[in-house]
């Protein structure tokens, strides 16, 4: 896996490339796969996420949402990113968030993966590829991620990237309309790789 670094054309530099896929920052010219793909897998990703704005899969809202993201990126404040298979194909996002430096050097890890890309690997080796890009390019020293407690594919994701569950929030995010408990998960720069 190659790691990128930021300035390419069009301000979407490619921050990882890996086996048949890469991550990079979200552009204007995705505002099309991005809202037919969220569109088909708004059922699928309802239970999993806040409530979505009734202006959610606007150009416009699109839009805004890429100025927030251009601007946490030059502040250092998150690194949003959206998962393509080689061919280009749009199959999900994840970002690095909430990023504290300091004595902290820690980022938050959201993700969400398309239905029709669902359980098939993709979103594993994304989160690998974007922890080892956080470790070695963000020089942070771990990274936190939270799953409510019925979403056992989710569990077993972050299991399986190498995350240590921690302990349970209560009433930690309001998803889907209601307050709910999330599992913590954390992996550390130094906890050891797993590739299974």
């Amino acid at each position: 896996m190659a790691l990128f670094g930021f300035g390419s054309q069009k301000d979407a530099a490619v921050f990882v490339r890996g086996d048949g896929f890469y991550l990079r920052p979200p552009e204007m010219d995705d505002f099309p796969a991005w809202a037919r793909l969220r569109a088909a897998s708004r059922d699928f990703l309802t239970p999993w996420e806040p409530v979505w704005p009734a202006d959610d899969l606007t150009r416009g809202a699109f839009r805004q949402r890429l100025r927030r993201y251009r601007a946490d990126i030059a502040d250092d404040a998150a690194y949003p990113m959206f998962l393509f298979r080689d061919d280009g194909a749009l199959m999900g996002g994840l970002t690095l968030g909430q990023v504290r430096r300091g004595v902290s050097q820690t980022a938050t890890l959201g993700y969400w993966m398309g239905k029709a890309f669902a359980g098939k690997g993709h979103m594993s080796q994304a989160v690998r590829a974007a922890a080892a890009f956080a470790f070695a390019e963000l020089r942070l020293h771990r990274i936190e991620a939270g799953c409510v407690p019925e979403n056992i594919a989710s569990m077993k994701l972050l299991e399986r990237c190498g995350f240590h569950r921690e302990g349970l929030a209560r009433a930690y995010l309001r998803i889907n309309g209601q307050w709910r408990d999330h599992l913590l998960y954390a992996l550390l720069e130094n906890d050891p790789a797993r590739t299974g």
